[in-house]
């Protein structure tokens, strides 16, 4: 079998359940894939286990302060952990039309970690980018709203569940995992990103 259910031969990952797109504004949009990936839980436990995971530091009104969450970098998918990242990132260049070839990772312990409301500037550097997000482990809300002000839109992944946020998403919005005092698993986020586009070009 394959790493996301059926055969090699004749089963597409995003096809596994439809993609629900919410187009946000006139040129920005997300999509949710639920169970887009199979294996989600073996995979959480191989990236808990063998990530080197560090708590950085940020300036936050003028002053350094410990992220709320743990962070890992796979800068080269020959050496990721496990298999499916690469596969994964594969057929997601291929259905986006991006090649990304580099991960970004997130690890909420508990429903304490957090991020705040942002965009991916450093990742995403162009007019428009497509940036797709692998929820593994436990189920957290993620939300998002508009640049400018406005109401936010809330989303509850579960593990294995892709969101993929494309257009101007990261320039006219900003998206959050916020604190949960009821969760008590860790989630990972798996981050799929590309050098094209963090390019200026």
């Amino acid at each position: 079998p394959s790493l996301f259910g059926g055969s090699s031969e004749t089963h597409v990952p995003w096809t596994v359940a439809p993609a629900r797109r919410v187009q946000l504004d006139a040129s920005s949009w997300l999509e949710l894939v639920p169970g887009w990936l199979a294996g989600a839980d073996a995979l959480f436990a191989c990236l808990l286990e063998a990530m080197p995971w560090q708590q950085r530091e940020r300036r936050m009104f003028e002053r350094m302060v410990l992220e709320p969450r743990l962070t890992a970098e796979i800068r080269c998918l020959a050496n990721a952990p496990h298999p499916s990242l690469r596969h994964a990132a594969d057929a997601l260049s291929t259905r986006y039309g991006v090649r990304y070839d580099h991960l970004w990772l997130n690890l909420y312990r508990d429903g304490q970690d957090s991020t705040a409301w942002h965009g991916d500037r450093f990742s995403c550097r162009r007019e428009a980018c497509t940036v797709p997000v692998l929820t593994l482990g436990a189920t957290r809300r993620f939300a998002i709203k508009p640049r400018a002000g406005g109401a936010s839109l809330g989303f509850r992944p579960a593990a294995g569940d892709l969101i993929v946020m494309g257009g101007r998403c990261q320039r006219d919005w900003v998206h959050a995992v916020p604190k949960a005092i009821d969760v008590l698993g860790a989630r990972i986020s798996v981050n799929f990103q590309s050098s094209e586009q963090a390019g200026s070009g």
